[in-house]
């Protein structure tokens, strides 16, 4: 099925373009949802509004009025919808559950941190046709391949600069789209590509007329240049061209041979040139956008690492206080905040459970003003989400401030509502030597309890360190010390027994594997500098979190933790940000399983000391030098007509201290839409393994600070070198569609005769 209705003008044209690829015309849920209906915009208990909700013909767009009093409205993009929820599958339609049946009500759920919309229709019959409509245009979205998402883009332009809505763009209309693209073009030059694309002459561009007029625009100068080097004809690039181009630019090797014929097949849109084994400047473009030319090696997207190791091997993607979507004061407690946890891939949640009112327990930000949610409806949320996204286990972090009794109320709780999915006991039923691995613990779900006895101290009061001979009876806990934990929870742990961290030569000596400590991010900096940490965590967990005074839900920079090998580095993901964009980026390969596997010399060798990488066996750094050629579409930061952005490009590297370094280059005047740079940024990487890259464009501003435009974080070890596009995130994390870098990477071995 094609994904929303068109008109008569916009049927495919001899060029191969499909305007606005949609759904048939004679699709009842898009009719109903082209109508328009009265919906109920709900924000919670007491505000409810209703609002007449349309889907507009382009099909990708949905139109709501924010008041029925005045002609003020939102648009709904279809591209930024995630998913649809059926029912009471929100806390706030849980809420008005008495007062609006299950069959009205409906939750559109966006990506990124962007809030749901909670709607309640009419009718049952309205209901199910916005929640069909709705699946089915997400699901076409998701399904177009690159073509058809060059072609929606290329219509949803032509909509926006089609001002009188007559189905022709005049030439006034083109130069407010070119300032819309964030493109500062010569008005002579800008009349001369109108002219052209005007093949009826009559002044004005029609849909298959401003196809063309977007081509000449976006001809890639860069890219013909690359084909023109290898294509001895400057028509094609026979599979030979394209093998040698494989194996000198793009480091592809003997495989170079199978994988040319693969991409002739895979990307070549000519069946003449696929006929000869050649590829055209079109299909070598196509190539290169693809996620074959993608930077993020698409090998390493996948499930590729050995899942056996000890839990203890892995770097685990963790949130901090995870019931909070906002800050640590006054923000709001949610299931929600669970969900959009795992659903990053998180695999360490945290819940903070206190006394409630009619003997149950409830979760919020003890001592503040966060809001309360029921501990009963957060493992039920866990239940439900907590395998969706990866089938390896959850470390569910209990820090527990309740009454005996509550504590009871907890574990019958989770052992009734997470059933065979909560581990009970060892595996096997021996104690462990060494931990389990994420495979043997598949679809398993961990208790960790932190409780008042041994509680994650704040960076204020921490408590000394005192050797191992030193230690009394009540430290080791032979004294009269009682635990304030309830048998019934304690049973329920297994392998996270929360222990307080007495120094690397007591652990060394005394501590278990299943035993692990939790560290503020002060501490565990400190621990850090430290020899023998990276030791103590190749048998141990260990999770790190925030600091006490980060009130505001900002975060630490995980990477000097996971330099030592600290496995839970917690974060608050409700908090965008460079940090999140390192954890993003650190847990984007291995198939998002929320498991990286650690280098082999944080599992195997003890004598590891990020602070002197040159000490390590086999050490081996590497030069990376980064030809930054060009821009494609960044998106507009400011809306006013006449602005556009001055876009520069950064390089950061993150890893051991000694790979710490940034690059930029020079800023592009006026030019969002194509810059050009071809300029190149060298580094050494000493600890490969470790070191992650952040490339980031800015809009240049020399009276104050730049203004973020995108951002790609990858892990090294994932690049493939050559000519590759990056791929643009928003802030949120959020994909900017065709918003992208072009770039050459090279990788060499650092040599003294390259020093």
């Amino acid at each position: 099925m094609q994904c929303c209705l068109r008109s008569q003008r916009s049927q495919p044209s001899n060029n191969g373009f499909r305007a606005c690829p949609l759904l048939a015309q004679d699709d009842e849920d898009i009719q109903v949802m082209k109508a328009g209906a009265m919906l109920r915009k709900v924000k919670s208990r007491s505000w409810k509004k209703q609002r007449h909700f349309r889907l507009q013909d382009d099909g990708q767009t949905i139109w709501y009025n924010t008041s029925l009093r005045d002609k003020c409205f939102l648009l709904v993009s279809v591209g930024d919808i995630e998913a649809v929820r059926e029912g009471h599958q929100s806390e706030v339609l849980q809420s008005i559950a008495e007062e609006f049946p299950a069959d009205l009500c409906f939750t559109l759920v966006f990506r990124g941190r962007r809030g749901n919309l909670d709607l309640v229709a009419e009718s049952a019959s309205d209901a199910q046709a916005w929640i069909r409509g709705i699946r089915k245009l997400v699901q076409n979205t998701e399904s177009m391949d690159a073509k058809e998402r060059l072609d929606q883009w290329i219509w949803d332009w032509f909509q926006k600069a089609d001002k009188n809505k007559d189905g022709r763009m005049n030439f006034k209309e083109v130069r407010s789209l070119l300032k819309m693209m964030n493109v500062d073009m010569n008005e002579e030059y800008a009349l001369r590509l109108f002219t052209r694309a005007d093949k009826s002459e009559s002044g004005c561009l029609e849909i298959e007329e401003f196809v063309q007029f977007y081509k000449m625009l976006t001809q890639r100068e860069d890219v013909w240049n690359v084909f023109q080097n290898y294509s001895r004809d400057g028509q094609m690039l026979t599979l030979a061209e394209l093998e040698e181009f494989l194996r000198q630019e793009q480091q592809k090797g003997e495989e170079s041979q199978d994988h040319a014929h693969e991409l002739i097949v895979r990307f070549e849109p000519s069946e003449t040139a696929k006929k000869q084994g050649a590829m055209s400047i079109d299909g070598f473009q196509i190539y290169l956008v693809s996620s074959e030319g993608d930077i993020f090696d698409p090998q390493r997207l996948e499930l590729h690492q050995d899942m056996s190791q000890p839990l203890s091997h892995y770097f685990i993607c963790s949130s901090h206080n995870t019931y909070l979507m906002e800050d640590q004061l006054r923000g709001q407690s949610s299931q929600e905040a669970y969900i959009r946890a795992l659903k990053r891939g998180c695999r360490c949640v945290e819940v903070d459970c206190w006394d409630g009112p009619n003997g149950e327990p409830v979760v919020y930000h003890g001592h503040t003003f966060t809001s309360k949610i029921l501990f009963r409806d957060v493992i039920t949320t866990l239940g439900e989400y907590a395998f969706k996204v990866s089938e390896f286990p959850v470390v569910l972090s209990l820090e527990n401030h309740c009454s005996v009794e509550q504590q009871r109320v907890m574990a019958q709780l989770m052992d009734t509502i997470l059933g065979d999915t909560l581990l009970r006991a060892p595996l096997n039923g021996l104690v462990p030597q060494v931990l389990p691995s994420p495979l043997d613990l598949k679809g398993k779900i961990l208790l960790k309890v932190t409780d008042e006895v041994t509680d994650e101290v704040s960076d204020e009061d921490e408590p000394k360190s005192p050797s191992a001979e030193t230690l009394s009876a009540e430290d080791l806990g032979l004294g009269d010390k009682k635990s304030k934990l309830s048998r019934e929870l304690s049973d329920l742990v297994v392998y996270c027994k929360s222990v307080h961290f007495y120094g690397f030569e007591y652990s060394c000596q005394h501590s278990k594997c299943y035993e692990m400590s939790s560290f503020s991010e002060s501490k565990a900096r400190k621990l850090a500098k430290e020899k023998g940490f990276v030791q103590h965590n190749s048998r141990h967990l260990s999770r790190v979190y925030p600091s006490g005074m980060r009130t505001d839900s900002s975060n630490y920079n995980p990477q000097e933790l996971w330099n030592v090998g600290c496995q839970m580095v917690a974060l608050n993901v409700q908090t965008a940000g460079l940090e999140m964009d390192l954890n993003d980026g650190l847990f984007h390969q291995n198939g998002c399983c929320g498991y990286v596997l650690k280098p082999d010399f944080m599992r195997n060798d003890s004598s590891f000391d990020p602070e002197r990488p040159e000490e390590r066996e086999g050490y081996k750094p590497l030069r990376l030098s980064i030809q930054v050629i060009s821009g494609q579409q960044l998106p507009k930061l400011n809306q006013k007509e006449g602005s556009i952005v001055d876009p520069l490009v950064r390089v950061e590297i993150y890893g051991v201290s000694k790979d710490q370094a940034k690059q930029e280059t020079s800023y592009i005047h006026n030019n969002g839409f194509n810059p050009l740079w071809n300029e190149t940024l060298n580094f050494i990487i000493h600890v490969p393994e470790l070191a992650l890259v952040r490339f980031v464009v800015e809009d240049y501003d020399k009276a104050s600070r730049n203004d973020f435009v995108g951002q790609f974080t990858v892990p090294f070890t994932c690049i493939q070198p050559g000519y590759r596009h990056i791929h643009l995130l928003s802030k949120d994390g959020t994909a900017l569609p065709l918003s992208s870098l072009f770039v050459n990477i090279k990788i060499s071995e650092l040599t003294t005769e390259t020093e």
